[in-house]
């Protein structure tokens, strides 16, 4: 008979039993990686161990150019990742024949709005990463005049969704100055979001969604955590339906 699996709970226990842990054992929270550590979700993977998140949900959420990569089809067509120079060059070239002006840069590993830039053009862009100004990888994306920003919360059948606005910035973040107003999901919408968490392998999931003026919705980014400013939902109900979630996704492990 098996013995029964080890179950990990925290990073404190992580690091304790790190590499006594053995096929079938599984873990059930985020792990504390400084950047650099990722490998060590793959090492756990390759090992036959478990993770309450998704290895992959994990490592997209810290990752903007890992998300983008993944998630590409579901974002702003023309959305690039850039990993060097001759990167940039083609999607100079790219552009250009697209005749796309402005364009929005994304820091790999910054969040909140805060690794958000507006470049007028991607030549700006290109000058700045010739010159070593820019920390490769980063991700590119056309920037699209007059659009609207809505987070949406999804925790099993839980879904929230807001609409945030800043007239002021183009950054929509609420602590960026936004405001937030309750937005109905359409089908399409919805169906986008559970596209978005089922490619990324999310549980869970704080996932901002880009509406056009031609009414036509991208994906902007998916994470496991974010603001709770402009929710309905108080950060305790939160918390314990997070807490819900993951006791069912253990007891399904258990029972494999």
């Amino acid at each position: 008979m098996s013995p029964a699996p080890q179950i990990i709970n925290n990073n404190d226990e992580l690091l304790a039993t790190y590499h006594e842990l053995q096929a079938g054992d599984i873990i059930t929270c985020r792990l504390r990686l400084k950047t650099g550590e990722e490998h060590l979700l793959l090492d756990l993977i390759q090992r036959g161990i478990h993770l309450i998140p998704s290895a992959t949900s994990q490592l997209a959420s810290r990752s903007k150019t890992f998300q983008a990569r993944l998630l590409a089809p579901l974002m702003i067509p023309q959305t690039t990742v850039i990993y060097d120079i001759h990167g940039i060059l083609d999607a100079v070239s790219r552009y250009g024949k697209n005749s796309i002006q402005k364009v929005v840069f994304k820091h790999d590993r910054k969040n909140a709005g805060f690794g958000i830039h507006l470049f007028r053009d991607i030549e700006d862009v290109y000058t700045q990463a010739a010159n070593k100004v820019l920390a490769y990888p980063f991700v590119l994306q056309p920037f699209i005049e007059n659009s609207r920003d809505v987070r949406v919360i999804m925790i099993d059948d839980f879904i929230e969704a807001y609409e945030r606005d800043n007239p002021d910035n183009f950054r929509n973040n609420l602590h960026c100055g936004g405001k937030s107003t309750p937005y109905t999901l359409s089908t399409e919408q919805l169906q986008l979001c559970k596209m978005a968490m089922e490619r990324g392998k999310y549980s869970y999931a704080h996932i901002d969604l880009m509406i056009t003026d031609k009414e036509e919705t991208f994906l902007a980014e998916i994470n496991l955590r974010g603001g709770m400013r402009g929710a309905t939902i108080d950060p305790g109900t939160y918390q314990s339906k997070i807490a819900a979630l993951k006791e069912q996704l253990l007891a399904k492990k258990l029972e494999q």
